[in-house]
């Protein structure tokens, strides 16, 4: 029997059911993901077994992508932290800016929409090392110029947050 194309395009896009539980877990995951079964549990009023369910799920769904170390960028040596729109000529060569991604220096990259074709956010260990990313990007064929943004003080930094009401 054919399946409808477009029911199974549907279903690849479908967000997952997150229920207050899971949105509460993921919140708190969020925070301190080095808690175990047993202390998400007793923050949720579950069992470890039903924390250790979730998570699995949650996982599987894709609505939880890694567990990471969060590190002191000043403790190992990377404390200027930057951004760096790029300009470029053309999607291609915007394209290839993504071969920066396996320098160390590098955080993340998104390709955005406004004066800019790209945005990277860095942290070196000094504007030196800042300046020799930049001849980098600058040595990319069909780069067309950067704006650089030093932070003196980052506020806030964390990834994305569950909304906690339906």
């Amino acid at each position: 029997m054919e399946k409808d194309a477009n029911e199974v395009q549907t279903k690849l896009f479908q967000q997952p059911k997150l229920d207050a539980k899971d949105r509460k877990l993921l919140a708190i995951l969020a925070e301190d993901a080095s808690l175990s079964y047993a202390e998400l549990g007793s923050k949720l009023h579950l069992s470890a077994p039903a924390v250790h369910e979730r998570v699995k799920r949650l996982k599987s769904e894709g609505v939880i992508t890694g567990t990471v170390a969060k590190l002191d960028s000043n403790k190992i040596g990377r404390p200027l932290l930057a951004f760096i729109h790029v300009d470029t000529s053309s999607w291609a060569v915007t394209r290839s800016i993504l071969s920066l991604k396996s320098l160390p220096d590098v955080e993340e990259i998104h390709t955005v929409a406004g004066d800019s074709a790209m945005l990277l956010k860095v942290r070196t260990q000094n504007t030196r090392s800042l300046e020799d990313l930049l001849e980098v990007i600058h040595s990319i064929d069909g780069f067309t110029g950067t704006r650089s943004y030093i932070v003196l003080t980052p506020h806030l930094e964390r990834g994305p947050a569950p909304v906690l009401s339906d």
